[in-house]
């Protein structure tokens, strides 16, 4: 308490001048500041890593014969290539950090940003010296909500330039959950609403382990809720042909019906052509960042109504 107490003196002291209570965040949140700062340079320079590796990989999973001829290469030679798998898991593995990138961010901005301020009265004191209540939790949200907008905005453009043509027998299919999420804006709309909903949680329950419980459970609900609706953000496209119905690789298929008696009556498939991926991520987005608004609207509500 006396250590906190100490830094709170000295960051209040320093926050009259400009842009002094953001160097108060920065000394009092280093930790986690220097903790994402390395593991961004670490995805950034894995991406980049992975994307020299995409030529190799995708002539691993090149047309082959044996012998060679035709302008097919030999299979033995094509069996040879190891890159494909590396590449595959690699991709896997970032695609599913971006997407589950909320529950961290959750879970501290309840325990960390404003719980564990509030439990040891270092935010009260702040406020009876030189920041308001209003002024010190926008800055909380406000620096962090920049600095994860652009670190994740750039891991994003680096994902899909890593991601190559997208070949989903190397890096999924577009609507696969981990796929989608880390491939567009939505990444971005989870990371955002993990903040305010940790910030809230951390002013409802005043108390960092509480207060990062709550928020981490708030996050999978969010998060699950949105996953399995998915399909129902967009209108589908239906199709129905006589017999058989083959729909392309990429089509995100929601319900499918066959013929009725030994192949006689038609097919009928309603899916998500690869073309609704971005009215898909738009609206995705726009509904996470609405909770992120909400969210935020209610922590500056009753930080108001708590004050004396």
């Amino acid at each position: 308490m006396t250590t906190l107490a100490t830094e709170t003196q000295t960051d209040t002291a320093t926050a009259a001048r400009p842009g002094g209570l953001i160097r108060g965040l920065g000394r009092t949140h280093r930790t986690a500041l220097v903790l994402s700062l390395t593991a961004l340079a670490a995805a950034a320079l894995a991406l980049i890593w992975l994307h020299s590796l995409g030529d190799e990989a995708r002539a691993g999973l090149s047309a082959c014969a044996t012998p060679p001829g035709q302008g097919l290469p030999s299979c033995a030679a094509v069996e040879a290539i190891t890159a494909d798998e590396t590449y595959v898991n690699g991709v896997a593995v970032l695609a599913t950090a971006l997407s589950w990138l909320m529950f961290p961010v959750a879970a501290w901005a309840g325990g960390a940003l404003t719980g564990r301020e509030l439990e040891h009265g270092t935010a009260q004191l702040a406020w009876t010296q030189s920041v308001t209540p209003v002024r010190w939790l926008a800055v909380k949200l406000a620096v962090p909500a920049a600095l994860l907008t652009a670190g994740t905005s750039g891991l994003l453009l680096l994902n899909t330039w890593a991601r190559g043509d997208g070949d989903p027998d190397l890096v999924g299919d577009w609507y696969h959950p981990d796929a989608f999420v880390s491939t567009g804006p939505v990444a971005v709309g989870y990371a955002l609403a993990g903040l305010a909903l940790g910030a809230l949680a951390g002013l409802v329950w005043r108390r960092a382990l509480p207060a990062a419980g709550v928020a981490l459970t708030a996050s999978l609900l969010l998060h699950g809720l949105l996953e399995r609706f998915r399909e129902y953000l967009w209108p589908t496209v239906t199709r129905t042909e006589a017999g058989a119905l083959e729909l392309p690789r990429s089509a995100f298929q929601v319900t499918w019906s066959d013929p009725a008696r030994q192949g006689v009556g038609p097919s009928r498939a309603t899916f998500h052509p690869e073309s609704h991926f971005w009215p898909l991520q738009y609206v995705e987005t726009g509904l996470l960042l609405a909770v992120a608004g909400t969210a935020t609207a209610a922590a500056f509500l009753l930080l108001a109504r708590r004050l004396p």
